[in-house]
């Protein structure tokens, strides 16, 4: 048995050195939005495209950061409201007297959801056309529950126009108030960064393709190429969708296409985090967080039963193997079992520790992440037999079926 057990724990401890010297330093936290240097020589126009389903609690704080964005060019917010029951119209048409800025604000009536597209991507369709009549270089997309930094915007189009970039990203900062907040938001950020390395996403030359969808700035342009947000209607992941179909489409363009001069990029996309912009969501306890993550997790695995078991075999195996066997490895005296956990251990204590940091969190955090992985893992699990008893991707009312059933 103490053979097994030390073989697992090589093992375990052979992956963690692999991820750390050769999985694109996804556990480095220096790809951030707020290093980009913001002065403009052109000013290209953007439109902000958000959609909103039932946001009243929110919208006056997220609208009214979006319409006070110190960016000096053309600038107009498309709130495209999908048949909210709370007034949330209302509320944003509100928002925009009280800041001055009643002709800045579109709203939208929604139509009625067309079958095989997701509500949020239908909102989103419908923004864009109607925000194409101002013809911008760059559509702004991004959620009803963002409270941007004054400077987003004009950090976004800078980083964009300096970089030559079909699409940048930032992951905002996720609300991390709460006791099961400060346990499980900063491991989802982590995780995120695991799966899509950002310096991988930011690689021309590297396939890996993610965004965040809370703030996706989007050229035109690039839009267009790839066909538009129909092509990717029925994903439930659609910021990573998007952002695949943007850095696969290549295409030399237009000179003048964005205002500016200088050849689109050929799929050139961008992701990092946000230090100062962020999301009002609350998931002030352990079902919010499990159902925001139930929700799409399988949809991750792309509905693979095989990429499922392969999960549920390799979180145990990266993250409760170290802890486990310092367990054991004391109880029965084997100090080669132990120390090797241990340093198994300590490795992704390591690399966990930057994001608790970016977070504010207790370096204690930081070791607990085995049993944030349990229950992830659990999480993810769940998401499966939601798949399979026709209750996946359900949000703001909705049920999805995945795409094979639409």
């Amino acid at each position: 048995m103490g053979v097994i057990v030390l073989g697992l724990m090589l093992l375990s401890l052979t992956i963690w050195l692999g991820l750390l010297c050769f999985w694109g330093q996804f556990w480095q936290t220096d790809q951030q939005l707020e290093v980009t240097e913001t002065q403009l020589q052109s000013l290209p126009v953007v439109c902000a495209v958000v959609p909103a389903r039932n946001e009243a609690e929110l919208i006056p704080t997220s609208l009214r950061s979006l319409l006070l964005q110190d960016y000096p060019g053309s600038f107009n917010v498309f709130l495209v409201d999908d048949r909210s029951t709370d007034g949330t119209a209302n509320f944003a048409e509100k928002v925009a007297h009280a800041v001055g800025k009643p002709q800045q604000l579109h709203i939208i009536s929604g139509e009625s959801l067309p079958s095989g597209w997701s509500g949020k991507l239908w909102a989103v369709e419908q923004g864009i056309n109607s925000a194409s009549k101002f013809a911008p270089d760059y559509f702004l997309l991004t959620d009803a529950d963002i409270e941007h930094d004054p400077g987003n915007l004009r950090r976004l189009v800078a980083k964009a126009v300096q970089e030559d970039l079909d699409l940048v990203s930032v992951m905002v900062r996720l609300r991390c108030e709460s006791f099961w907040e400060k346990l499980l938001i900063p491991a989802f950020v982590f995780f995120f960064q695991k799966l899509y390395p950002f310096r991988w996403v930011n690689d021309l030359n590297n396939p890996t393709a993610a965004a965040a969808g809370g703030s996706i700035l989007i050229a035109r342009e690039a839009l267009e190429r790839i066909g538009g947000i129909q092509v990717i209607r029925q994903t439930l992941i659609d910021d990573c969708a998007l952002a695949e179909a943007v850095k696969k489409s290549g295409g030399q363009g237009d000179k003048e296409t964005r205002g500016i001069n200088k050849i689109p990029s050929q799929g050139h996309i961008w992701l990092g985090l946000s230090s100062l912009t962020r999301s009002l969501r609350p998931y002030d306890s352990l079902a919010t967080i499990w159902d925001m993550v139930a929700r799409t997790a399988y949809t991750q695995l792309n509905y693979s039963p095989l990429l499922l078991l392969g999960t549920l075999v390799g979180m145990p195996l990266i993250y409760l193997v170290p802890p486990v066997c310092v367990i054991l490895g004391a109880v029965w005296g084997n100090w080669a079992i132990a120390f090797t956990g241990l340093l198994g251990w300590l490795l992704m204590t390591f690399a966990y520790y930057p994001t608790i940091r970016f977070y504010k969190c207790s370096p204690w955090l930081a070791f607990s992440l085995p049993a944030i992985a349990f229950l992830y893992t659990l999480m993810t699990l769940d998401s499966a037999l939601r798949h399979w008893q026709g209750r996946g991707g359900a949000w703001k009312g909705r049920v999805y079926p995945s795409p094979d059933n639409l």
